[in-house]
């Protein structure tokens, strides 16, 4: 006579030794339920709130059910992804919300009017103008210190890893690190004390640029050391075997492998300047007229027109600065983009 079993070992059901694949959404399913009864029960207004109640009974609650069905050690592993998913979906929204409301707002007035006119007779309080004189800003003084930053800053990663050894190559270490954390209004007040007050150049977008460069550098540096670092040490040797020498060596071998990872770094040091708006408050001062020349007045530039338009307090103000606001992470991303390309384009070919 057979006995039934105690237990059902089949996986895919509750009572068996695993959860089925779409326990965890009903979990999450659950946990949402939950955290907006409960948010309605405490007078929670805000859904960040409900949306942190929410991730905590997702852990719990997946912890407790397969702790009783799996075991303990089973759940902890289903925690520990449960952490990685809420981690993901809290660095995910904000990011989504951000995009989603720049995009709402920033359509209303961007347009090609909008993209090729400047602020030159246009009060604040009245509609129309554009950021082309903005834009033409940022240009510059980004392209300016980009010039000036990818460079010297290529060059430091160079010596770092390949011939930096002893003292010096500490000391450059050391420095680096220490103008990673520099803050962008003490780069600017050091432009301004050196480029303006002693050397009387005056303010211009070039002496923004200076300091954006001095920003940008050592994100260069670091982000291509690592890269060059990446580059095995073999093609290296197999290089110098042939006699080829070490500069060249550098340039045809070294350089090549590792240019799709120093173009991202420099993409990267490139956003990072691009909407800092402190040295340009300092050291370009602004205008609402159109300057094409960097080296000489005030000029316009993105987050400073943001900055102008937001504070202006007007309705057709704010619809400006959103739309700006638009075109510079539209600015960004397709630098992003442009770098990609870029990368696959100068990538060596590993065969057919």
């Amino acid at each position: 006579m057979s006995t039934a079993p105690l237990t059902d070992k089949r996986p895919g059901t509750l009572r068996g030794a695993s959860l089925p694949k779409w326990s965890l959404w009903a979990i999450a399913a659950g946990a949402v339920a939950l955290a907006v009864g409960i948010g309605l029960a405490a007078g929670l207004d805000s859904k960040v709130q409900w949306g942190l109640i929410a991730a905590l009974l997702f852990v719990f609650g997946t912890y407790g059910i397969a702790a009783r069905v799996e075991g303990r050690r089973q759940a902890k592993d289903r925690v520990a992804t449960s952490l990685v998913w809420v981690c993901f979906i809290v660095a995910v929204v904000p990011l989504a919300s951000l995009i989603w409301e720049t995009v709402k707002r920033g359509v209303k007035v961007f347009d090609l009017y909008f993209l090729s006119h400047s602020m030159g007779v246009v009060a604040d309080n009245e509609p129309g103008g554009g950021i082309y004189h903005a834009l033409l800003g940022t240009l510059e003084q980004v392209g300016i210190a980009a010039l000036i930053a990818v460079p010297i800053g290529v060059l430091t990663a160079i010596y770092l890893v390949e011939y930096g050894r002893g003292k010096l190559a500490r000391a450059v270490t050391f420095f680096v690190d220490v103008m990673t954390g520099v803050p962008s209004i003490v780069a600017g007040l050091f432009i301004l004390s050196f480029w303006i007050l002693i050397l009387d150049m005056g303010y211009s977008g070039f002496a923004g640029a200076l300091a954006l460069s001095i920003l940008m550098m050592p994100v260069v540096v670091r982000s291509t050391e690592e890269m060059l670092k990446l580059v095995p040490n073999e093609l290296r040797e197999a290089s110098l075997a042939l006699g080829v020498p070490k500069w060249r060596t550098i340039i045809k071998v070294v350089l090549p492998t590792s240019i799709g990872g120093i173009t991202t770094g420099v993409m990267l040091a490139v956003a990072r300047i691009t909407g800092e708006t402190a040295p340009v408050l300092l050291l370009v001062w602004g205008t609402n007229f159109i300057n094409n020349n960097p080296f000489s007045g005030p000029q316009a530039s993105l987050p400073l027109y943001i900055y102008r338009q937001y504070s202006a307090g007007t309705e057709v103000a704010y619809d400006r600065a959103w739309a700006a606001a638009l075109a510079l992470i539209a600015f960004v991303m397709i630098l992003n983009l442009a770098a990609r390309g870029i990368a696959r384009w100068k990538a060596p070919k590993t065969g057919r």
